[in-house]
């Protein structure tokens, strides 16, 4: 029963997988680089599974303990998937006290199960794929609905950018974060920049995307919740007549506020005294684990609104920088290379703006990109000073910055030279 019922969920699944892959390499002007994306991130995927992180280990294995729970008892196992308590034997239980993204993900693989047969390589495959198709969807978006700005912009961020492919591959749950922001951007833009109308099966894309984003990291959804709700307001004053940039600024930093405002009202974790709390609570947690490694270290950094931002540039500085390539082991060594490129591309984009040759993107879009890129790097820099884990949670961020950095006019003449 349970090796046929595996078998029929990962035929359907490959039939839809393959119909929606021959559509794509019809696709104009990208078409021609599903493939090879495709092979980047089968790759990715592979070295991921090859030797999986202790936390991908963690959740299969506990997510297996699910299955089982699933077949044996369906009633105690759905208990599970809507609580934060797993009993499966008087020795073998856990118990979360609040929230846990980890937990959240073990009940995902435990579905996934059912068709990997609970095998690693399995549902790391269906993870990077679900990452891949949503990141593909946004590029193919973008290039559809805004066909003036580069298609290579959007692509070398989700889609090739090394350290971007390889942290969202295998079973991790940067895949889910990225693969659902992705999707909600492409979403929004379509919405409001395509020629669609809205429809259902849009609508409800959208609230399955928003639920996974705020499951998986709710201040990265807090964040990519409030620029998408600023891009949409300063687009409703656009079709109204409002085209000064000052005024679109001005309404987009006031609902940033009047959100955060409500927020903080609606539940305590997004209290400015608590953010801050527990902004140190990791800084010191990770800062004492990677003694003696190369990490972000603030002069001083208390539970406070003012020393967050007075500690805020350095941190969104670091965040995108390091670590340098001199610093740490070989992992090290390769994203700090590829931080000195990323730094090359930022200074090419500085430079193009200043010469009024940002690039084509709507301004608003442009804007509610820019802050969500500029909060999640101060938010990430004050949280995170260990570089390793620094690095693998910027595979949320640096699609984003990619994306906004080969937007001006120098990068876009590059990336056509290469058919981009």
């Amino acid at each position: 029963m349970k090796l046929a019922l595996a078998i029929l969920l990962n035929a359907a699944l490959a039939v839809l997988f393959w119909r929606w892959l021959m559509a794509q390499l019809r696709v104009p002007r990208l078409g021609r680089w599903v493939l090879p994306t495709l092979l980047f991130k089968l790759l990715a995927w592979a070295a991921a599974c090859w030797k999986p992180s202790s936390d991908a280990f963690h959740m299969q294995q506990f997510s297996s303990t699910m299955t089982r729970q699933l077949w044996e008892r369906p009633g105690a196992w759905l208990q599970a998937m809507l609580g934060n308590e797993f009993h499966y034997s008087k020795k073998l239980y856990l118990v979360y006290h609040g929230y846990s993204n980890t937990f959240f993900t073990a009940k995902i693989l435990s579905v996934l199960n059912l068709a990997s047969y609970s095998s690693n390589w399995g549902n790391g495959l269906y993870l990077s794929l679900f990452c891949f198709v949503a990141c593909w969807v946004l590029v193919r978006t973008v290039a559809q609905v805004f066909p003036q700005t580069p298609a290579g912009a959007a692509l070398i961020g989700f889609m090739a950018w090394p350290m971007v492919v390889y942290w969202t591959a295998g079973i991790t749950k940067e895949s889910l974060v990225l693969g659902s922001a992705a999707g909600l951007v492409a979403i929004v833009v379509r919405w409001l920049y395509g020629n669609k109308a809205v429809s259902i099966i849009s609508v409800i894309g959208f609230v399955l995307l928003a639920v996974l984003q705020f499951k998986m990291r709710y201040f990265f959804a807090a964040l990519l919740f409030a620029a998408l709700g600023g891009v949409v307001l300063m687009r409703l004053l656009e079709l109204l007549g409002v085209t000064r940039r000052w005024l679109l600024i001005t309404a987009f930093v006031a609902a940033i506020g009047v959100g955060t405002w409500v927020g903080s009202e609606v539940t305590l974790v997004f209290r400015t005294n608590r953010i801050t709390l527990q902004l140190l609570r990791n800084y010191n947690q990770l800062s004492r684990e990677s003694e003696g490694k190369p990490r972000i270290v603030f002069v001083e950094f208390r539970p406070t609104a003012e020393s967050a931002l007075r500690n805020a540039p350095q941190a969104a500085w670091e965040a995108i920088s390091r670590p340098w390539f001199w610093e740490g082991g070989a992992l090290y060594k390769v994203a700090g290379l590829e931080n000195l490129v990323l730094l090359a591309v930022l200074a090419v984009a500085v430079v193009a703006t200043l010469r009024g040759q940002p690039g084509r993107l709507p301004f608003a879009l442009v804007m509610a990109l820019l802050f969500y890129c500029l909060a999640l790097a101060v938010l990430l820099g004050l949280s995170t000073p260990n570089l390793g884990t620094l690095n693998r949670y910027r595979a949320a961020l640096l699609p984003f910055v990619l994306w906004l950095a080969l937007q001006n006019d120098y990068a876009a003449r590059v990336l056509r030279r290469f058919g981009l």
